[in-house]
């Protein structure tokens, strides 16, 4: 006969899942549980992904979630452990559960019919329960990986600086990712998406020898979330298929993207001598503005700078429709007109952090390197570079 109790202390709940007991706040676990189901798949490719793993061993609960290519797990204190043991457990149906009450003590236990049962004050119901072996195996990083510290605050900064220039591309995979290039005398986070290039190079952070990787912007996007609350140094270690990140009570294992990426060093020009400087967020209004009358099947916009001025135009022949503003600017070089796709040059605008921006120009037709036109961290550099368009003579 299944042993079964409820226990009070504190606000905390006593769980009993195949042989297992524990005291834990309904609070504390769905708030783990949200945090590991931002992996989950909509349609995953095994049905046992649909559910959370639970495994009670020496006072934690290690709850872990996959998709069969990102997996996230993170563990809970618990108290009185009695039993371990281990159960999957459907991820949706336990988390829709738990929104519905207050922090308040929950009682789980499981039954001979493979239900786990939730019982509170005034009421209960069941849930079916797996056979945690049917979960997959969590993944294993080579003996010979390599490895990196770093912080936690850089890590976020270089994702949430690179990750929306990300491509969508089944023919180069390599291009739907986040390039992780670490040297001995700094680490640069990079993407592209063959039109636009952001990179975040960061000094302090170096590795011991020559080494990258690419991660793939869905990892990438978890990461971005469950980082804005982290702190002190995340651990990198990274082989030819996998790379984890550790800190705190997380860890996230996920496959990386096969291949090699572009030179983008290459690309980045480094003698562009025609200098435009103007405030970030009023380039990207005028921006704005004006591509609204741009033509719909190309979103095209035209620069014209010249000394102290900018003009941005858009027209759209089929409709009839144009429009321009000009802007004050301080400008060194030569009047230059050049055409950039307006949703590209907006894109980029929006997520670089400068108060104001430094458009580096060479000519109408190479690209143009966007930096921070102010005082800058000598630790650390960002820039982006944007292809500009054929503009008819």
């Amino acid at each position: 006969m299944l042993f079964f109790y409820i226990f009070v202390c504190c606000n905390k709940v006593f769980f009993n899942i195949s042989d297992m007991r524990f005291v834990l706040s309904s609070s504390e676990l769905l708030r783990g549980l949200t945090s590991v189901s931002r992996v989950l798949a909509n349609k995953p490719a095994l049905a046992i992904l649909d559910n959370f793993l639970f495994d009670l061993k020496e006072n934690s609960l290690t709850v872990t979630a996959s998709d069969g290519e990102t997996t996230l797990r993170t563990s809970l204190p618990v108290e009185q452990v009695v039993e371990e043991g281990a159960a999957a457990v459907p991820a949706r149906l336990l988390i829709d559960s738990l929104k519905e009450f207050p922090d308040q003590p929950l009682s789980f236990f499981t039954d001979k019919a493979s239900s786990l049962n939730i019982v509170w004050s005034s009421g209960a119901s069941k849930i079916p329960f797996f056979p945690a072996e049917d979960f997959p195996v969590f993944p294993v990083i080579a003996d010979d990986a390599d490895s990196l510290d770093i912080p936690a605050t850089i890590l976020l900064n270089g994702i949430n600086d690179t990750i929306y220039a990300t491509a969508e591309e089944e023919l180069r995979p390599v291009m739907n990712g986040i390039f992780f290039d670490i040297d001995t005398t700094g680490t640069s986070i990079v993407a592209s998406d063959a039109h636009k290039l952001v990179c975040y190079t960061v000094f302090s952070v170096k590795g011991g020898e020559k080494c990258s990787f690419i991660l793939h912007k869905k990892p990438a996007s978890v990461l971005k979330t469950i980082l804005a609350k982290a702190e002190g140094d995340i651990a990198v270690k990274f082989d030819k298929r996998n790379a984890m990140f550790s800190f705190e009570n997380t860890v996230l294992v996920c496959r990386l993207v096969d291949g090699n990426y572009p030179a983008y060093r290459t690309v980045i020009p480094k003698n562009n001598q025609n200098k435009m400087i103007i405030g970030r967020v009023e380039l990207l209004n005028a921006v704005r503005r004006v591509a609204v009358c741009s033509n719909q099947a190309t979103s095209h916009i035209i620069l014209k700078i010249s000394a102290g001025e900018i003009m941005i135009s858009a027209e759209d022949t089929s409709f009839a429709i144009s429009a321009y503003e000009k802007l004050s600017c301080q400008y060194d070089g030569a009047e230059i007109e050049i055409g950039f796709k307006a949703p590209f040059l907006a894109e980029i605008l929006s997520n670089l952090p400068f108060e104001n921006i430094c458009m580096c120009l060479a000519d109408r037709c190479r690209a143009a390197l966007i930096v921070s036109a102010d005082e800058n961290d000598p630790s650390e550099e960002l820039c982006a570079l944007l292809m500009p368009i054929m503009l008819n003579s």
